[in-house]
């Protein structure tokens, strides 16, 4: 008999989709619509304010395609709670006007794959906050702000032939973090919540996947069927597509109209984007390893690349490096001085990032392979990046795993488009940083008319004003080369020798 690994259950989650009667909708008196819509309109607002419980998320969202019309989301700590949001709707006039097409009944769910410490020493035991914090955002998830949702049931063959609950152990975790990898090349790009419903529903597992661009949903799942996990132990219910709308825009969606409004678009492009972060993990379709490795359990990953954004075997960084090293321009080792560090940027409040940041930090520094954590401040646009440095290349991997779990994180460095550079820790003299910002804004101005430049922002760490970060953006490595040669940027470098307080670091992201 193999060994089952232990779990533990957090919020419960019900799918709830619609199909809309739109012939009786066509046909009923205006003043009955009103009245459906207003209605509506009311158990939504309600809900997704969790004015019904005492905790929990919920959001609607329009759904593509023959099998629904609308889908409800609720998350809410109690089956009893989700059972009264079910039945609340029912009492609305809406609900004459629809018919529940299909369910979901889940529950949020980590196992022994995340962390084997976190069941083996008890929920009341020393255990680190850091691991803590991201096991409860697993067990109790927001839904987030991106415009789209897919959702899809799933569960692990028990065939003749592959069996998944005939494997050991170490099989299956080794088989998840393989499949942990893949997914979180999606970090930035993909919000996932796993629920079990073992137990609860037809399928073993319900997946439901947020992202901002629809196509990243279609790239991750199809990424993840080459896995064996997926390929040889996985199984598969009707996939939903739909997109995320605000109560107040059911009327235009029942009008025909696009939904979300003008309106909505427009705020929701100016706030925040939600935590879009990807993850991995459990014993769940989109499964990970072990998150505990900065925190002293092993095997952790990162959400998303290797450090910096590029392969130990990248011969394109090489070849950057040599090119510069003719140039006498001094490109750093390939992670810094033989460091790891992970890059993520941020559209939150500084204050709140860094409060954020300062959280794990402390968890961080009881390691001795952490060597620094920084929240750098955007001198002009309203972002930040949350730079990370370890000396081993697991150790960063995995703390970009709980860095991504921070409020507002939009990208990692180097998945924008084109070919991104990073000058990293420039530290600047106390008596020159004005200098520094004032040549910064000169060389800017040359960037803006280089053939090939997209970007550059100029980053100081908000604990320590001395300390620059800059981050640049290419149409195309070569672009960026011809800038290296130019007089203009060579002779920043000699001015530099007299103002900065140390060798700076270039590091390359192709």
């Amino acid at each position: 008999m193999t060994d089952a690994p232990p779990t533990d259950e957090g919020w419960f989650a019900l799918h709830d989709f619609r199909t809309v009667d739109w012939d009786a909708w066509r046909d009923a008196p205006e003043h009955e619509r009103n009245r459906a819509v207003g209605e509506g309109v009311e158990y939504l607002r309600t809900h997704e304010a969790v004015e019904d419980a005492e905790d929990g998320t919920s959001a609607v969202f329009s759904i593509l395609g023959h099998k629904a019309d609308l889908l409800v989301i609720h998350f809410r700590p109690t089956l009893d709670a989700l059972s009264r949001a079910e039945r609340q709707f029912e009492r609305t006039a809406l609900a004459a006007y629809t018919e529940q097409a299909t369910s979901y009944v889940s529950v949020t769910e980590v196992s022994g794959y995340v962390s084997q410490d976190y069941f083996e020493e008890g929920e009341d035991a020393d255990v680190d906050e850091g691991l803590r914090r991201y096991i409860e955002g697993k067990l109790e998830p927001d839904v987030p702000d991106d415009q789209y949702v897919a959702f899809y049931p799933m569960s692990k063959r028990r065939g003749e032939k592959y069996n998944w609950y005939d494997l050991s152990f170490e099989e299956r975790a080794e088989m998840m973090s393989v499949h942990g990898d893949t997914g979180r090349e999606y970090a930035g790009k993909i919000k996932q919540v796993i629920a079990s419903s073992v137990g609860f529903d037809d399928f073993e597992w319900g997946v439901t996947l947020f992202s901002e661009d629809p196509t990243e949903i279609k790239n991750i799942v199809y990424d993840m069927r080459f896995d064996d996990v997926s390929s040889k132990y996985g199984e598969f219910g009707q996939f939903y597509i739909g997109r995320r709308f605000p109560p107040a825009d059911l009327g235009a969606y029942l009008d025909g109209e696009s939904v979300p409004t003008s309106e909505h678009e427009t705020a929701h492009e100016h706030g925040a984007h939600g935590e879009a972060h990807g993850h991995a993990h459990g014993d769940s379709p989109h499964g990970g390893s072990d998150h505990g490795g900065a925190h002293g359990g092993g095997g952790g990953h990162a959400h998303g690349d290797s450090p910096h954004g590029e392969s130990d075997e990248d011969d394109a960084s090489g070849d950057i490096r040599g090119e510069l090293e003719d140039l006498n321009i001094y490109a750093g080792q390939p992670h810094g001085e033989d460091v790891y560090a992970t890059v993520l940027y941020s559209e939150a409040d500084s204050d709140e990032l860094f409060e954020e940041v300062e959280g794990l930090r402390g968890n961080f520094d009881h390691y001795g392979t952490h060597v620094k954590t920084a929240v750098y401040e955007a001198k002009e646009r309203g972002r930040s990046a949350v730079v990370s440095i370890w000396d081993t290349q697991s150790a960063a991997e995995t703390a970009a795993g709980f860095l991504s779990e921070l409020p507002g994180i939009v990208s990692r460095a180097g998945e924008e488009s084109g070919f991104g550079t990073m000058g990293m820790f420039y530290t600047v003299k106390s008596e020159h940083r004005e200098d520094f910002v004032e040549k910064f804004d000169t060389v800017g101005d040359v960037l803006a008319d280089t053939d090939g430049h997209q970007e550059t922002d100029l980053m100081v760490n908000i604990e320590d004003e001395d300390d620059m970060f800059i981050a640049s953006q290419w149409n195309a490595q070569e672009d960026a080369m011809e800038f290296f040669r130019s007089d203009a940027f060579r002779d920043t470098v000699q001015w530099g020798r007299d103002i900065l307080a140390d060798r700076p670091r270039h590091v390359f992201l192709a």
